[in-house]
């Protein structure tokens, strides 16, 4: 499955002239991760597959709640969530990830091909592709992540039917939609990344794709 990520992750690059600059950095999927995704798209959002696979939709913007790409990275490398979880680990043992890592001075890291499957929001893992971004509350995303993000969406958009572009913030927004797919209705947790003002900005850079937002609440 890692010779899987490593090829197929750069197939994507050599097909459009405009993409960002991305660096290759995957995380480990080993066949531990395939079995709790599978186990979690059907547990979670009621798929039964093959494959722990995705057709985009959606792209979620996050941003990791740290200031260290490497130890978002460490993070997310590992198959099964961490001990210290303990919020989301009655839901799956599987660890959260994400398909790309967005470093403070605005260099983009693949970790995961864009239709393969990643734990990152509630309900729409199943339709989204996740991209994260070194940053917090202390620390805001920065200009330069901003850029990077509009770049990425962008290109993501050309090659994907995307409709819609949320921060994780907005993720509970569409419960009672038919895009919602969790399982249980209470299960869900509140978040406030990659920030209001981040979104607001993102939002006005890239108004021309005419990308829907959440469902007001």
């Amino acid at each position: 499955m890692r010779r899987f990520l490593l090829f197929c992750g750069l197939c994507p690059l050599l097909a459009f002239g405009q993409q960002p600059k991305i660096i290759q950095k995957p995380i480990e999927f080993d066949q531990l991760r395939t079995e709790l995704s599978l186990a979690y798209l059907k547990k979670r959002h009621n798929l039964v597959q093959q494959t722990p696979s995705i057709k985009p939709k959606m792209i979620v913007l996050h941003w990791t709640a740290s200031s260290s790409l490497m130890g978002a990275f460490n993070a997310f490398n590992q198959s099964v969530l961490p001990s210290s979880r303990r919020a989301i680990a009655g839901a799956s043992r599987l660890n959260v990830s994400a398909h790309y890592l967005v470093d403070r001075n605005g260099t983009i890291y693949q970790l995961l091909p864009d239709t393969v499957f990643a734990r990152h929001a509630i309900g729409l893992n199943y339709c989204a592709i996740g991209i994260e971004n070194v940053g917090s509350d202390k620390y805001p995303l920065t200009t330069a992540q901003l850029k990077a993000n509009e770049q990425l969406v962008r290109y993501l958009c050309q090659k994907y039917p995307i409709q819609y572009l949320i921060g994780h913030y907005e993720h509970t927004w569409f419960k009672n939609t038919p895009l919602w797919r969790e399982t249980d209705p209470y299960y869900h947790s509140d978040k406030t990344d990659p920030g209001r003002t981040f979104m607001k900005n993102i939002r006005i850079a890239l108004q021309d794709l005419h990308l829907k937002g959440a469902p007001v609440h």
